[in-house]
């Protein structure tokens, strides 16, 4: 038994001996490695070890959180929490009622902790060299990263969950310049815990580095309105980061203004557009059996035939708002409370393919993957990775990465297509209150979009 077993069958008697209108712990062990390389050297390379946990506790509506690394004393870090909790809580505790649960989640795969350090590095040294291997390149970065975690949670209600997490990103990017110009290509990926996920990607990164020089040349577009299809990949990060987060709850409850917008029921675009966050789609960055509530993952439909149905709740938004709990209470590590945040976010498939989105438009622009954006209520701005004209329902040249910008709910309303073809994209992480990066994913098929505005010259 692992010290975290033995610790979490203790702790589970003692939370209940403790003045409180509810009280949770989670423990955690972890293993973690890490390669960077920047241009043609490492940087660093590492691997690490932790355990640690927290308490929480709820009392008249105030919550005390105490994390640790050491797991020693734990009737005082119970006490303190609890104490936290009095002196901030002046109202009745609202939590949405939950079965509790005692489960055991069976491993999933761990691939990277069968792969020795030194055969990780061989694999990237190879991806180095054929980056740099292309003229005209400046820099390049390739950011590994692996972990596998194991979690207890327990809490006064009697439920006791062991669950077990693993997770690969690799992130590649390659930047070339020629004179004043400077034009970057990147390539981002990860899995569940399957090494393979990131094996035999010599001939992308090869492409990579080769689509950052060709954009050196390429023509910019001429800025203003066009019919825009997304690819896969930035649909999939537009509807994370400009309409994702505006579906969680704590969001929308703390903001009139986004309640105002908010409102179940209204209608956000046609009848085939489709949004769903479901941490119960298996194998992918963003599933789990249970959050860090010990809540069951749902499927979660934000939008269901162009109306807002749903929104992404935790146990106590849920009883604010008088809404179900949906699983999506989430911590990034021990360090820090559950907070409201996506897991696999993404628009369902419609029944178009990608030849019928194309082949009536005389004049547009086709952005695929993608660098960066913000986001600020209902604005977005996004920079494509890729970009090439569509002329006469064919793509034509490349073009340098273009910059979308728009209101969320109307580029939702002008969707006018939505392919047949989804896709996810499972090298995201997602950043929010402190904590990042969570492992997410987001996806959709290819989109349509009227009159969205591209910048350009």
């Amino acid at each position: 038994m692992t010290d975290i077993q033995a610790v979490s069958r203790q702790l589970a008697d003692s939370l209940k001996k403790y003045s409180a209108d509810y009280i949770e712990a989670r423990l955690e062990e972890s293993q973690r490695s890490h390669i960077t390389y920047r241009g043609r050297e490492l940087e660093s390379a590492g691997q690490s070890t932790a355990v640690g946990g927290n308490i929480r506790a709820l009392v008249k509506g105030g919550w005390g959180f105490v994390s640790f690394n050491d797991l020693n004393d734990l009737p005082d870090r119970i006490e303190l929490a609890v104490k936290q909790a009095g002196l901030v809580g002046k109202e009745e505790s609202q939590l949405a009622p939950v079965e509790p649960v005692v489960d055991t989640v069976a491993n999933g795969k761990d691939g990277p902790l069968t792969v020795p350090l030194a055969e990780k590095k061989k694999l990237l040294d190879e991806y180095n060299q054929i980056i740099w291997r292309t003229p005209k390149l400046q820099t390049s970065v390739i950011a590994y990263g692996d972990s596998h975690k194991k979690t207890i949670f327990l809490n006064s209600a009697g439920s006791y969950i062991e669950q077990p997490r693993t997770d690969i990103t690799l992130r590649i990017s390659a930047v070339a310049a020629d004179d004043d110009q400077v034009q970057q290509a990147g390539l981002s990926l990860g899995s569940r815990g399957d090494f393979s996920a990131i094996q035999n990607l010599h001939q992308q990164v090869e492409e990579t580095a080769r689509h950052a020089v060709e954009l050196l040349s390429a023509p910019q577009v001429k800025g203003g309105e066009y019919t825009v299809v997304l690819d896969p990949v930035l649909a999939g990060v537009f509807v994370h980061e400009a309409f994702g987060h505006l579906s969680e709850a704590d969001h929308v409850y703390e903001n009139e203004r986004l309640r105002e917008i908010m409102v179940l029921g209204k209608k956000f675009g046609g009848r085939e557009l489709n949004i769903v966050d479901s941490a119960a789609v298996p194998n992918l960055r963003g599933s789990y059996k249970y959050d860090d509530e010990g809540v069951a993952a749902t499927k979660t439909y934000l939008i269901k035939e162009g109306e807002l149905v749903g929104r992404l709740h935790s146990r106590e938004t849920a009883a604010k708002m008088n809404e179900k709990p949906t699983g999506n209470a989430r911590a990034i590590n021990y360090r820090f409370p559950p907070i409201v945040r996506m897991t696999n976010t993404y628009i369902e498939p419609g029944l178009t393919s990608f030849n019928n989105i194309i082949a009536d438009i005389k004049e547009g622009v086709y952005a695929k993957n993608w660098f960066g954006g913000t986001t600020s209520m209902e604005m977005f701005t996004f920079s494509a990775g890729e970009a090439y004209m569509i002329r006469n329902g064919k793509i034509a040249e490349t073009l340098r990465p273009v910059v979308l910008t728009g209101n969320v709910f109307i580029t939702l309303n002008n969707i006018d297509a939505v392919g047949s073809d989804l896709d996810m994209n499972q090298g995201g992480g997602c950043g929010k209150g402190g904590q990042m990066p969570l492992p997410v994913s987001n996806g959709s098929p290819h989109i349509r979009i009227l009159k969205c505005l591209v910048g350009g010259s």
